[in-house]
C-alpha cells in the first residue's frame, strides 16, 4: 500500500462555491496544484479570457498548475499590503490579469479575478 494519495484526490478539494477552473484546450500538463475558480462567475470570466487569448491563458494555466509561487519579473508576483496578504497577480496580456491565492499546504490555487486589468487590485 502506497502513502501517496490517489490520483483523483486533488480534485476532491473543491469546496462550494468554488469550481474547478476550466482547462484550456491542448493543455495536457501534469498538474501538481489544484486550480479552482472562487465561483462560477470567475470561471466564466476565465473562459471569456481563454476565448480572447488562448496561448496566453494556456501558459497562465500551466504556470498555476505547476509553479504558482514562482516570480516572473513584470508578469507574476505577489501583491503587497495587508488587504492582499497571500494574493498574487499574473499578467496574462498587457490589458488582462488573473489574481489568485495559492495555498502551499493544500497545493491549491484559488483564482478570484480573471478579467481586464482593474484600476486597483481586487482583494481576495
Amino acid at each position: 500500500m502506497s502513502d501517496n494519495p490517489p490520483e483523483n484526490a486533488i480534485v476532491e478539494n473543491v469546496e462550494p462555491p468554488e469550481v474547478k477552473l476550466t482547462a484550456p484546450a491542448l493543455s495536457e500538463i501534469e498538474s501538481t496544484w489544484l486550480v479552482v475558480a472562487k465561483n462560477r462567475r470567475v470561471n466564466r470570466d476565465w473562459e471569456a479570457l481563454m476565448q480572447r487569448h488562448p496561448e496566453n491563458t494556456r501558459r497562465c494555466y500551466e504556470d498555476l498548475c505547476t509553479a504558482p509561487t514562482t516570480r516572473q519579473p513584470g508578469r507574476v508576483f505577489p501583491l503587497k499590503g495587508k488587504p492582499y496578504k497571500g494574493a498574487w497577480e499574473y499578467e496574462v496580456t498587457k490589458a488582462d490579469r488573473v489574481f489568485y491565492v495559492p495555498d502551499e499546504k493544500q497545493l491549491k490555487v484559488v483564482v478570484y479575478y480573471a478579467r481586464k486589468h482593474p484600476i486597483s487590485a481586487p482583494t481576495p
